[in-house]
């Protein structure tokens, strides 16, 4: 098991607005003798008005959504970003470091439990969202069917793993046999001159495109390749879990999809009890790093979707004061006759 990675050195080649928010602070948190994983948190100078976690998408660290987290912040929220098991900061289970893989996504679930209840321990009178990216979403999803009560969730280009063919199968038979650390019949070693999130087709914007990779390339450390098949087993099994349980979401759900959307995310979003979709039209799947024509139709919906948690605890709370306020008795005037 490779040890955690805390401290990273903002890369020369990109722009202020991609660096930490101010105040930023790395921690750790491990649960179950799993490999501990590694968040960040920073908030604004007043009372924050809710509490918002983050859990980035495979390949993803928290480097790559500085710039989101720095405009909820302003936006007055506290924003915290945990991210997944054997991936960015977090420790590895196996060599090399940049091979993805986990067993099980039960350690990503346990350990965002474990972060908002231990660690974060959000007061009644301020909402705790969760937003969730790409298989990132399937983690909390996981975890609000599990028992984690959150007063909202948002799931970004959600990613649930394919229905079972042929190959998937082997992927989980492969982790159940114990050989869920070989590689992936595609995979390749991490390199400088792998494709970036543009190139990739993951977002339009050619300078947030690099983000992720220049993050990678100052911090040797953060570098993330392809999956392995235990990896792509771990996604496949929890995929499933979330389908089957989709019915024990309390929270409601805020579903942001890009122009190429599967459609097991919209059925996923019927299943749910309570969950509204909104398409990005045009967009490709990493919206928090597209061009802003795509992406602020994104922010737009995220920060509305937080605010009106607010707003509603904030008259939730108003309500029973008003309520017991008794009514003011009536007091004669002076000098008025009394009365009968």
């Amino acid at each position: 098991m490779l040890g955690p990675f805390a401290e990273s050195r903002a890369p020369p080649s990109l722009s202020p607005r991609f660096y930490p928010p101010e105040g930023w602070a790395w921690g750790l948190i491990e649960t179950g003798g799993k490999p501990t994983q590694r968040y960040g948190v920073a908030a604004g100078w007043r009372a924050p008005r809710a509490t918002v976690v983050i859990l980035p998408g495979y390949g993803e660290s928290a480097e790559a959504w500085f710039e989101t987290a720095g405009e909820l912040i302003r936006r007055g929220y506290t924003v915290w970003i945990l991210e997944r098991a054997g991936q960015g900061g977090s420790a590895r289970y196996t060599l090399p470091r940049d091979l993805g893989f986990v067993p099980s996504f039960d350690p990503d679930v346990a350990n965002l439990r474990a972060l908002v209840s231990v660690v974060i321990r959000p007061t009644d009178n301020t909402p705790l969202i969760l937003l969730g990216h790409a298989d990132g979403a399937v983690v909390a999803l996981r975890a609000v069917e599990t028992g984690l009560k959150a007063d909202g969730v948002i799931v970004s280009s959600p990613a649930l793993a394919p229905l079972a063919v042929s190959a998937d199968s082997a992927q989980a038979l492969a982790g159940r046999a114990g050989l869920g650390r070989l590689p992936s019949p595609d995979w390749r070693p991490w390199s400088r001159s792998s494709p970036d999130d543009r190139a990739q087709g993951l977002t339009h914007d050619a300078w947030r495109g690099r983000v992720q990779q220049a993050w990678q390339t100052a911090n040797p450390d953060l570098r993330m390749s392809s999956a392995s098949l235990g990896w792509r087993g771990a996604h496949q099994a929890a995929s499933r879990a979330v389908e089957a349980g989709a019915a024990q979401v309390k929270a409601d759900v805020l579903m942001l999809l890009p122009a190429r959307t599967a459609a097991a995310n919209l059925a996923l979003c019927k299943a749910l009890p309570r969950c509204r979709s909104v398409a990005i039209p045009g967009a490709w799947p990493a919206l928090h790093l597209e061009q802003d024509r795509f992406r602020q139709p994104w922010m737009n919906e995220v920060s509305g979707y937080i605010a009106a948690k607010v707003d509603a605890e904030r008259a939730a709370e108003v309500a029973p004061l008003a309520a017991a306020t008794p009514a003011l008795a009536a007091i004669p005037e002076e000098n008025s006759p009394p009365t009968p």
